[in-house]
């Protein structure tokens, strides 16, 4: 088993709700990243063999033995994230548009599941304009309100944001969060906000009109159940004391409550363990989920 190092993110909307878990005094956490290797950011291991050694460099070298060898990197990256502001307006584009924009292998699809719901009780998800044409002229004249739908959200939902749908997490959620692995994130509106340095933070205005499909909303249900997505599946377990991965690839186990030591390491919120095939480890009474990649044979 490999345990992972979470590394931190600091962002104009984050908070300390993650501050705790990091290791750090930093206040302004959006994302605590608990396994991300996409070349910018890249995991580092704790244990065994690979110790202090990237996970990037232990994928390469074992991915053909877990059905993974068509990848060039791990399909995804996990991450909790504290909203302490409303996130910009944004979408991640869909294949095609990824392959055009960045030349990159797929876009990017990402689940949410709320561990903390946000203090309006709505995310910001869909788009109201009934076109294309009407979501540029809107755009334009810079009336977001017009164009800017919701979604209600409560603590225990799970919402799947295809590629393509306008979106953004409110104010006061706490979110586990699993993308898949396409560093592409065009913002469209950033509520006039000023960063440290007093500028505006960039927008992505042209590529994201691009990239905007108006008939896309998400919705939200019970995470009751195991999730298969485009390119993983994940399953929420509570009050577990041991997992053992029974499938025939690796499978990371993300802890989002609770508190354990593994191999001498510290194991709490945020921090993954990555089991390969027929691997157990003994925890504590804990929550966690469990995101897979899918392989060959996989529904």
């Amino acid at each position: 088993m490999l345990i992972i190092k979470t590394m931190i993110h600091e962002t104009i909307w984050g908070g300390e709700k993650l501050t705790p878990y990091s290791g750090t005094d930093n206040k302004k956490i959006g994302h605590l990243y608990s396994l991300i290797s996409n070349g910018e950011l890249e995991s580092e291991i704790l244990n065994g063999k690979y110790k202090g050694q990237l996970f990037r460099k232990y994928f390469d070298e074992n991915k053909d033995r877990f059905g993974l060898a068509k990848y060039k990197e791990l399909p995804f990256l996990l991450a909790l994230v504290d909203a302490t502001d409303d996130l910009s307006l944004q979408v991640h584009p869909n294949d095609e548009m990824a392959q055009k924009l960045e030349n990159a292998d797929f876009g990017k699809n990402e689940s949410w599941y709320f561990l903390e719901a946000p203090k309006s009780g709505k995310i910001f998800d869909g788009c109201k304009a009934k076109s294309t044409e009407e979501l540029i002229e809107k755009v334009s004249q810079d009336k977001y309100d017009d164009i800017i739908d919701y979604l209600d959200i409560k603590a225990g939902d799970y919402v799947y944001i295809e590629a393509g749908t306008m979106h953004a997490m409110a104010a006061g959620s706490l979110v586990y969060e699993i993308e898949e692995n396409c560093n592409a994130t065009y913002r469209v509106y950033d509520f006039d906000r000023i960063d440290k340095n007093g500028q505006k933070r960039s927008l992505q205005t042209e590529n994201a009109l691009m990239s905007i499909d108006v008939n896309l909303k998400s919705k939200a249900e019970k995470y009751d159940c195991e999730k298969v997505e485009r390119l993983y599946s994940t399953q929420l377990f509570k009050n577990a004391t041991k997992y053992t991965n029974n499938s025939k690839t690796l499978e990371c186990l993300t802890v989002i409550n609770g508190e354990s030591e593994v191999e001498s390491c510290k194991i709490q919120r945020g921090v993954t363990i990555v089991l390969e095939p027929k691997e157990t480890v003994n925890l504590n009474s804990s929550d966690f989920i469990i995101a897979r990649p899918l392989i060959e044979g996989d529904v």
